[in-house]
């Protein structure tokens, strides 16, 4: 690989390039401990502090996608469907908390406790933009749309700012009508565009414990819903429809549209984040800061499908593939680790023999 002079590492000195087997992986794929297939995740190294949020790209034309990773250490990594490790993106000062790619995959942002927000070429590693805030950025989106492009940042500010990026030198425009200026009565924690509504909706949820949608043309509030505890994560299921939301014990899964109920699960656990089957829609995955294992619910009946160990500390964040055949967990021992959603089944590293 090239090596770049504009912010992209292309050498990694702490991490090897391929994924390798996790043999402390271990767990059952059946809920009863029985499970005659040994589940054994790829080991992704490289990161050097807790890993914050993982964003999976959408599927491209030839059926693979893209991860991108976020961390503590202030060096997101971008990484194929394989693992394989292509680049990290380096300019951030601080901690990085969220990290998301563009539709057609050629650009990635992201949002920092340095102040700032950056969107960066996917392909050179170069930071084409910096987007100054006055306090710690926690969550980013970018419009499904490709031209134009627009982006949304939201923090500890409690402002949720939208950016032109056919403009980046000019003033963001502030998303609500309160008399303070505020968007939200607490933190941000996760920003969501609508990839349905032609790029005009777009959701989000903070620590005051309510998720709002907003009018992008009108910039104003057009609904809400109140959780009644604060959100630790949200997303939104590959394919759209859905959002996953995590506040207390609970996770809620919400009609992006508002037509439907929304169904809403109790765990044991307080989680730190759930992601939905892209497909299935019939179950989901968890972290928790409560312990290192992974965690598989049906949806219908909220038991515990799956569970398993590989992780050295609390799982921070969890996120289903594309195409449904992986989820990927980061933890706060600083690694992520990818399992199959079928174990036993030929996909990318994980091949059998007949």
């Amino acid at each position: 690989m090239a090596s770049y002079t504009n912010g992209y590492n292309s050498h990694p000195h702490s991490h090897s390039t391929t994924p390798t087997p996790d043999q402390n992986g271990n767990g059952n794929a059946n809920g009863n401990g029985n499970a005659a297939i040994k589940v054994q995740p790829l080991l992704c190294s490289g990161h050097t502090r807790p890993v914050t949020h993982l964003s999976f790209s959408n599927l491209l034309d030839d059926g693979t996608y893209l991860l991108i990773s976020a961390c503590k250490d202030g060096n997101p990594m971008l990484r194929s469907w394989l693992g394989d490790w292509i680049g990290t993106f380096l300019g951030h000062k601080g901690a990085v908390w969220s990290s998301k790619i563009s539709l057609d995959t050629s650009r990635a942002v992201t949002g920092s406790a340095d102040f700032t927000a950056k969107i960066w070429d996917t392909n050179s590693g170069e930071a084409l933009h910096t987007f100054a805030h006055n306090h710690i950025v926690r969550s980013v989106a970018l419009n499904p749309q490709q031209t134009p492009q627009y982006l949304l940042t939201g923090g500890h500010e409690k402002k949720i700012r939208l950016f032109d990026l056919g403009r980046p030198d000019a003033e963001p425009l502030v998303l609500g009508s309160k008399p303070d200026g505020l968007s939200c009565e607490g933190v941000v924690k996760s920003l969501v565009w609508d990839e349905g509504q032609s790029g005009t909706m777009g959701v989000s949820a903070a620590e005051d414990g309510i998720v709002r949608w907003w009018d992008l043309r009108t910039l104003g509030q057009i609904a809400s819903l109140d959780l009644g505890e604060p959100i630790s994560s949200m997303e939104l299921a590959h394919g759209g429809g859905t959002l996953s939301v995590t506040a207390g014990k609970k996770v809620h899964f919400l009609d992006i549209l508002r037509q439907h109920p929304p169904v809403t699960v109790e765990l044991p656990h307080p989680p730190t984040s759930a992601s939905l089957h892209p497909f299935a829609r019939d179950r989901f995955v968890t972290g928790s800061t409560n312990d290192p294992w992974v965690r598989v619910y049906d949806l219908d009946s909220g038991k515990e499908k799956e569970v398993y160990k590989g992780h050295h500390g609390p799982v921070l964040c969890a996120s289903y593939s594309p195409d449904g055949e992986v989820y990927a967990s980061g933890s706060e021992d600083g690694t992520i680790r990818l399992w199959q959603t079928n174990p036993g089944k030929s996909y990318g590293l994980w091949q059998t023999q007949d």
